[in-house]
């Protein structure tokens, strides 16, 4: 079973647990914070918090919509510990008082999440990757923090990231999108070039150390490179008997990419280790 489906699962079978946080997810999934932050936005499109929170919501919404007569179980049922956190948190997930819509008796209209069922894609090809062991180095660069919600705005850093690529350094041999964790549920993203140890200003400098990685080559556009770290994630780092890290991993773009066309390919380095 996948990192992925294993946190569904643990979710929707714990998810009135009030101590149901991503660190207890990740202990359970036997993964770091950051590696199941990651793998879980990529493959869903949401990040695994907030994920959690509108499941809590739906649930609550449906039992209080059939009639249910005590708010305060529904409430400890959701994984609160009182009425009034419980309202609060409803009424900013949906606008309108748990009260309100046990009255009206009905979720119509209401943002209802729903169980998540993986669409796996194993029978898409992804070659074998080479492990490398890369000592450690810099990149200096533009730094933008996002959640899975917000990925999408990463092509608009690349774009800024054009118009400093003279200052950085014109002719670098690579060019690199490096995500990072940050707080719960969001991971720092930056592209750059390599760096001695210095970064102009304005920009981020990013130290990444001494790791073993899984080197895979994206072969087709750019746009479809979501399905490429879905495939790694969901389906070769279970079966390979190694696991992530979760220190930075990073896309590696070199002479062949063309960022006019998004075309030409780009290396996805994943840090492993044995299991």
């Amino acid at each position: 079973m996948s990192i992925v489906a294993k946190a569904l699962w643990y979710i929707e079978n714990n998810y009135g647990k009030p101590e149901l946080t991503l660190d207890g997810v990740a202990a359970a999934c036997d993964v770091s914070r950051f590696h199941l932050t990651r793998a879980f936005g990529i493959a869903t499109g949401r990040s695994l918090m907030r994920y959690l929170r509108a499941r809590r919501m739906t649930e609550a919404a449906r039992a209080l919509a059939a009639g249910a007569p005590d708010i305060l179980a529904v409430a400890l049922d959701a994984g609160y510990g009182s009425h009034e956190a419980f309202t609060r948190a409803f009424r900013d997930h949906f606008g309108l008082t748990p009260e309100a819509l046990r009255a009206r008796g009905s979720c119509a209209g209401l943002d209802m999440v729903r169980a998540i069922r993986l669409d796996h894609a194993a029978g898409l090809p992804l070659a074998a990757p080479r492990l490398i062991d890369h000592p450690a180095f810099a990149v200096a660069g533009l730094c933008e923090r996002y959640t899975a919600e917000t990925a999408a705005g990463i092509p608009a850093l690349w774009q800024r990231w054009g118009a400093c690529v003279n200052r950085a350094g014109a002719n670098a041999p690579y060019e690199y999108g490096v995500c990072t964790e940050a707080e719960a549920g969001a991971f720092d993203y930056t592209c750059g070039i390599a760096s001695a140890g210095s970064a102009p200003g304005g920009m981020t400098l990013l130290h990444i150390p001494s790791q073993r990685y899984a080197v895979f080559f994206h072969a087709g556009h750019i746009s479809a490179i979501r399905m490429t770290w879905r495939l790694i994630f969901e389906h070769w780092l279970p079966a390979s008997g190694l696991r992530a890290t979760g220190g930075p991993e990073f896309e590696r773009y070199d002479h062949r990419f063309d960022g006019r066309t998004g075309d030409g390919g780009v290396e996805i380095w994943i840090p492993v280790t044995s299991s």
